[in-house]
């Protein structure tokens, strides 16, 4: 496997696969990675549909990218998806995949045109005083010395950040200032997570800086994150005749490792009719996802609240690293990411409006009308001085191909579900969707008198509970994520958000599939080049707008500096007099 850019590869058709007939492939798991995998299999690696098996625990595909109406529940998205112009291995399979809506278009061309005519950006990021906006104003409000903390973790070397949290690092010129309020938000960063992923996120996204205040970096999905993602995929690979095993579990896979050479040996499957195993070739290749961030999440009602449960259950994803990780060291460490959910865990909720009487709320503070099927918050609206530290949104309308005319479905979620909340005085782990509603009301500007009658007869709301959905985030070293393909495995690879892969980010579509592509043009040895990830970091004209976007447009003239600095800083300028350097500082608004 090897990585190529541009487009001279990028639209070449690989060779089949020597001897991949007699191939068959094993997948653990229905989420984006193990999908990615599947279709790259049929597509790249033109392996017979009929020798693909994906094995899914839960009675329905789609992992973390999920959006389901539960009967006698209601709509549930337990996340959402915010994805970039630049998620290259994403665009270049969904350039394959067939729209579920329109089957003469791919499901790139369906998302190219609608962000290309209804562009993301938000008109209010975050909220003050029961939905008064903050007045953010698309400021960063950072300080000299708070930028400079911020550009010295971005030229920091991987192994100084081993193990270490983004405290270590940042002092309250950052985490006080907007750009930590947009940042943590944004992404679900805490301030004990991981240093080093911090910094990967800074480099990864260096181009969209200057829009992460109004979230123009972002594009967004026309419906939920299953129905515009999984559903297609799904569709495209039962066309193909890959063979879906649902409420099947792999307990366990075996190993056999010697001389250098790992082997995937045997699977051990728990399904209704009770244990089965599998027994495996060279030519029989296992994809496995570790981990999960959804893991032993939980659904709450209208009425009762999520339960918080944390043991880890046989035939669950973490269970199943561990089993995996006793066997070899190089199969990562699953406890450096699952063993404290406390500083892991997040809670989300989904909200349907009933009636006419909440939606005003929502437009007075997005400023668009919720129902005319275009941009309506534009990305999280944050409640700044939420004791939950709340954020909320409304993607386009409707959301579910099923929702009903005149209702709205939303998200909310909230980083400390262990604070009792500023009207709802219990921790939102203990609280009712009904009750969660009212908080989220509440910080709309609902009158007081009336918030408790809306919750209950204008809204449905679903809670859930997710302990493990920051986990990636943990303080991690090398070695404590598996490589995709370790070295001397010959018929596995693993998978998804706890895989390692050089230079992406967890917590994105793109890492899951970049993974899924990865592990198949290794295995099957695919002569074709993998989209490195974009080089951004490498281009000076994205660092040059990014410093200046970072210190709201100031200057580098405009630096508090010293005597010394100030004169060397002059003749710098003076050095570069007339050059083409110069014109590019004066392009950038750098001088």
């Amino acid at each position: 496997m090897y990585y190529s850019s541009g487009n001279y590869e990028a639209f070449v058709r690989p060779v089949k696969p020597e001897g991949v007939e007699r191939k068959s492939a094993y997948i653990v798991g229905t989420g984006l990675a193990a999908l990615s995998a599947a279709c790259y299999l049929v597509r790249d690696g033109q392996m017979p549909g009929r020798h693909i098996h994906i094995f899914e625990k839960d009675p329905i595909p789609g992992g973390a990218c999920d959006g389901w109406e539960y009967p006698g529940l209601g709509y549930v998205m337990r996340g959402g998806r915010e994805m970039d112009n630049h998620f290259e291995v994403m665009w270049d399979l969904f350039r394959s995949i067939p729209s579920i809506e329109d089957p003469d278009l791919s499901v790139l061309d369906e998302y190219y045109y609608l962000n290309k005519r209804d562009p993301n950006y938000s008109l209010c990021r975050a909220t003050v005083d029961r939905g008064q906006d903050a007045r953010t104003d698309g400021k960063f409000g950072l300080s000299d010395k708070g930028a400079m903390e911020i550009m010295r973790l971005f030229f920091t070397p991987d192994e100084a950040l081993y193990d270490r949290p983004i405290t270590d690092f940042f002092s309250d010129e950052v985490l006080g200032s907007n750009f930590w309020l947009y940042w943590r938000t944004m992404f679900a960063f805490e301030n004990w997570h991981s240093a080093l992923e911090m910094k990967l996120y800074i480099r990864r996204y260096i181009h969209h800086i200057g829009g992460l205040p109004d979230f123009s970096a972002l594009r967004f999905t026309r419906y939920n994150q299953y129905e515009s993602m999984i559903l297609p995929m799904v569709k495209y690979l039962e066309r193909a005749g890959v063979q879906f095993h649902y409420n099947t579990r792999v307990a366990d896979i075996g190993f056999e490792i010697s001389a250098g050479k790992k082997i995937a040996r045997q699977l051990q499957l728990l399904t209704r009719e009770g244990k089965q195993d599998i027994q495996l070739t060279e030519d029989d290749l296992v994809f496995f996802t570790p981990g999960g961030c959804v893991e032993n999440s939980a659904l709450g009602s209208q009425e009762s609240p999520a339960a918080y449960a944390t043991d880890l259950k046989e035939g669950g994803g973490w269970d199943l690293w561990r089993r995996v990780a006793a066997q070899d060291p190089s199969f990562g460490n699953p406890d450096k990411f699952c063993s404290d959910p406390e500083k892991t865990n997040w809670m989300s909720a989904t909200v349907t409006t009933l009636d006419d009487r909440i939606p005003p709320y929502i437009q007075q503070i997005c400023k668009r009308d919720p129902f005319s099927g275009k941009v309506v918050t534009g990305g999280i609206v944050t409640v700044k001085d939420s004791n939950w530290l709340l954020s909320w949104t409304f993607n386009r309308q409707p959301q579910f191909r099923s929702q009903p005319k005149g209702q709205l479905v939303g998200w909310i979620y909230g980083l400390f579900s262990d604070r009792p909340g500023n009207f709802v005085k219990k921790p939102m782990r203990a609280c009712t969707g009904r009750e969660i509603c009212m908080e989220w009301l509440y910080h709309l500007g609902v009158p007081e008198d009336q918030i408790e009658d809306l919750a209950a007869h204008s809204a449905n709301t679903i809670p859930c509970m997710m302990p493990y959905i920051t986990a990636f985030f943990m303080p991690r070293a090398k070695g404590d994520r598996p490589d995709v393909v370790p070295e001397g495995a010959v018929n596995f690879a693993f998978i998804g958000q706890f895989a390692e892969t050089p230079r992406d980010t967890i917590f994105t579509t793109e890492y899951s599939m970049r993974t899924g592509m990865e592990a198949v043009y290794t295995l099957l040895d695919i002569d074709r080049g993998v989209p490195e990830v974009w080089g951004s970091m490498y281009d000076v004209r994205d660092l040059l707008n990014a410093a200046v976007k970072l210190r709201d447009g100031k200057k580098i003239t405009d630096l508090n500096l010293g005597l010394k600095e100030r004169l060397a800083l002059k003749e710098a300028l003076k050095a570069i007099a007339g050059s083409d350097a110069e014109k590019l500082m004066r392009e950038y608004h750098v001088i």
